[in-house]
């Protein structure tokens, strides 16, 4: 497939457990239960969607940075029961630098059982051997103990961490900095 391909229709990718099917509109109203949730958003946003609408807003930006190759929105569905579990995204992608940032939503009920342990492995393979990546980052809140192990388990390596760059409205957080170099994960594989 060509670079091209890929923005003519968000590729589904498929794990023992879960597709990733390109994000729509019409998935507002079951990604809204988890992303307005703030407890699953806890290490994202302080400050997470009140209103469909306002999610609606959210999902049409991201699809126009997939209409302008600038990012690549997927919803993690469950095989077996079809509720849609996640959201997944490469953002502030460059095709030029070859290098994207992730981001994750998973409901609350489906975090720590392994969902993003299965499909980052297929993400990662998308990210790198289809779109032709050199880096992918990863950048998390210093509190994301859990984020923090699945990335250094895939080989990850720290870049450092940025001091009190979010703000939830009574305290600020760290963020750290994680990355994973083509020539890295092609070691590993």
């Amino acid at each position: 497939m060509t670079i091209d391909s890929f923005f003519s229709e968000i590729p589904t990718l498929t794990t023992e457990n879960y597709v990733l099917r390109g994000l729509t509109l019409d998935d507002t109203q079951s990604i809204y239960s988890f992303m307005s949730d703030p407890v699953t958003m806890q290490y994202i946003t302080p400050h997470p969607v009140q209103t469909e609408e306002e999610l609606s807003a959210v999902l049409e930006k991201y699809l126009q940075d997939y209409q302008e190759r600038k990012g690549i929105p997927w919803v993690i569905i469950n095989k077996f029961n079809h509720e849609v579990i996640g959201v997944f995204r490469f953002h502030k992608l460059h095709l030029w630098h070859k290098k994207a940032e992730m981001g994750v939503v998973i409901h609350k009920d489906y975090q720590h059982r392994g969902v993003m342990t299965e499909v980052l492995k297929d993400i990662l393979d998308f990210g790198f051997n289809q779109l032709g990546l050199n880096r992918i980052v990863g950048d998390i809140f210093a509190e994301n103990i859990g984020s923090k192990k699945l990335l250094m388990k895939y080989g990850f390596k720290k870049e450092g961490q940025l001091r009190q760059t979010d703000f939830d409205g009574e305290q600020f957080h760290d963020t750290v900095v994680y990355s994973l170099l083509q020539s890295e994960y092609r070691s590993k594989c």
